[in-house]
């Protein structure tokens, strides 16, 4: 029961961030959401790219989607939020570990719904700031005429805004997994966590 219920929402969430991701067109655009649309070209333009098609090329595009992907989603502070009140009790190299491999799941979910997208529309709509955190709101029009709300968390350092918590339809990708980490942790240990992030990694290998 356990191995389904630590990645429920898993897919819905990141089905949702690529389609936002590769194939919104902003009507709405500020500093936070250049951002996410500069991210949206590069990965545009790695899909779209004829040199990189093909299944022998699946691994190189994959490498340049998730570079792409890292330089946008500030995956320490979403290890951060997700571990909560866990996060320090952790030594470095814990901290270090639990980071990539977070980091790898996102990452390689996401990849996975690369090729998912079907003509939805998708546009953004809304921007907001507050100080160095910025929200951007996207909605998704389906096949079946149903709008689905996107959230952007991000925050500002040096002038980069990177996303470190996405919502959508309310449902916190962060929260979600706050959750069920700290659920893990309470009734088993943070060594059996990690041991079932790196079971999920491998999976996907």
């Amino acid at each position: 029961m356990e191995k389904h219920r630590i990645w429920p929402y898993f897919g819905f969430l990141f089905s949702g961030v690529l389609l936002i991701l590769i194939f919104a067109v902003p009507c709405f655009a500020g500093v936070p959401t250049d951002g996410v649309k500069e991210t949206t070209d590069r990965i545009l333009a790695i899909v779209s790219d004829p040199d990189l098609k093909g299944p022998e090329n699946k691994d190189k595009r994959g490498q340049l989607i998730r570079k792409a992907v890292d330089e946008r989603f500030n995956w320490e502070a979403m290890t951060q939020r997700a571990l909560s009140r866990h996060w320090r009790k952790r030594t470095e190299a814990e901290k270090k570990e639990f980071i990539g491999l977070f980091g790898k799941l996102l990452e390689r979910t996401y990849l996975d719904k690369v090729g998912s997208y079907s003509g939805e529309k998708v546009v953004y709509v809304d921007e907001t700031i507050d100080g160095r955190y910025g929200t951007v709101t996207a909605k998704i029009l389906t096949h079946s005429q149903t709008e689905v709300e996107v959230r952007y968390r991000l925050k500002e350092r040096n002038g980069d805004w990177r996303v470190y918590d996405i919502s959508v339809e309310g449902i916190s990708l962060v929260n979600n997994y706050r959750k069920q980490f700290n659920s893990i942790i309470l009734r088993s240990s943070y060594d059996e966590l990690v041991r079932k992030l790196r079971k999920k990694v491998a999976e996907k290998d």
